[in-house]
């Protein structure tokens, strides 16, 4: 497989990041589910200069081959650095910890695959239920293998 495409997109997106612009995803996986559901559309928009991330928010953090969008649940200091801890609302544990160069954007913005718009208001600044949302998202994996 010719991972050569990918690559370049991936850094086109770094880029346009970089440059201020907002970026538009596609979720792929189930990791934010109820939050962001496999097939929204996923707005990045890049960390205003000197204004951190605050925890409850849904970020964006690079990761090879592309992206990881999870919500940031604690930040912390090693000594040397500012350390970024997120987790996927239906994960079972934390992502390891990632530095400010790794961070990417903030979502702005998600479109359901049925055409809904979910702000922020509505995704970020929320505690979890990651034990609930993981039976929810068996119970839905269920029904889809089904076909109900």
């Amino acid at each position: 497989m010719n991972r050569l495409p990918h690559l370049v997109l991936k850094e086109i997106g770094f880029t346009l990041l970089a440059e201020g612009k907002t970026l538009k995803v596609k979720a792929e996986g189930f990791s934010m589910f109820p939050s962001v559901r496999p097939g929204s559309v996923i707005y990045i928009e890049p960390f205003e200069e000197g204004r951190e991330p605050v925890t409850g928010e849904v970020i964006a953090w690079k990761k090879d081959p592309g992206f990881v969008v999870h919500r940031l649940i604690r930040i912390f200091n090693d000594g040397s650095s500012t350390l970024f801890v997120t987790r996927g609302d239906s994960c079972p544990g934390e992502d390891d910890p990632v530095t400010a160069a790794q961070l990417a954007g903030r979502v702005i913005r998600v479109e359901t695959p049925g055409g809904k718009i979910l702000l922020p208001d509505s995704f970020s600044g929320k505690k979890p239920y990651y034990r609930l949302n993981r039976i929810l998202l068996r119970i839905n994996s269920y029904m889809r293998r089904v076909g109900l």
